[in-house]
């Protein structure tokens, strides 16, 4: 008895937390636009104020930046004007790894992808990994590394925020028609989600997989 109650309440809290935390983050991201937005406007227009102004401020603001960086002179100051951070040592590796991460993540040409999930298996194994392509090309790079004809993959570890990068070899890696948010949440909880929770339809009558080909 004692132990049905507890696998029941455990089943209520695992549903209730997500739902929970999600909800109280995105309340967290409102209050705080919000009376930033209060602050910024007050000077103008005293105490009058719209509710859900902030968001909306604060939208209107990210798509602007995005409009600057977007022209060429705009995008040569902001060169400049980075300097600092990329300059001073401390500052440097923080910003550096940061800008490359969201870089990373940036929407790229069609013609040019750089974001791709690809399962990475050695020829004659049997263990296959999942991993994300963070770099297709090592020309320009110093020594050794600028000869290599390999691809640089990142294997996500789950639980935990972290993960290894390998070079491997063009064809022990085949892509994988999955979005690197989709792959990226699915390591980080060891993949335990469902095809439902992925936002995809189990399909118990599907074909087998199609021949591995080189990337």
């Amino acid at each position: 008895m004692k132990s049905t109650l507890t696998r029941t309440f455990l089943r209520g809290l695992i549903t209730f937390l997500p739902a929970a935390l999600t909800l109280y983050a995105l309340y967290l991201l409102v209050a705080w636009t919000e009376s930033l937005a209060r602050a910024l406007i007050s000077p103008f227009v005293g105490d009058f104020y719209l509710p859900g102004l902030g968001i909306v401020i604060v939208a209107a603001l990210i798509f602007g930046l995005g409009v600057l960086v977007s022209r060429p002179e705009v995008a040569r100051v902001l060169s400049v004007a980075e300097l600092p951070f990329t300059n001073l040592p401390v500052v440097k590796s923080i910003y550096s790894s940061l800008k490359n991460f969201a870089d990373y993540f940036a929407p790229h040409d069609k013609d040019h992808p750089q974001q791709q999930v690809v399962l990475l298996r050695a020829p004659g194994g049997e263990m296959s990994i999942v991993g994300l392509v963070t770099r297709q090309n090592f020309s320009g790079l110093p020594g050794a590394l600028g000869e290599l004809d390999q691809v640089a993959v990142y294997l996500p570890m789950g639980y935990m925020i972290g993960g290894y990068t390998v070079f491997v070899p063009r064809n022990w890696v085949t892509p994988v028609e999955m979005s690197v948010e989709e792959a990226m949440r699915s390591s980080l909880i060891a993949w335990m989600a469902s095809a439902r929770d992925n936002g995809r339809e189990p399909a118990p009558n599907a074909p087998p997989p199609p021949g591995r080909e080189p990337y």
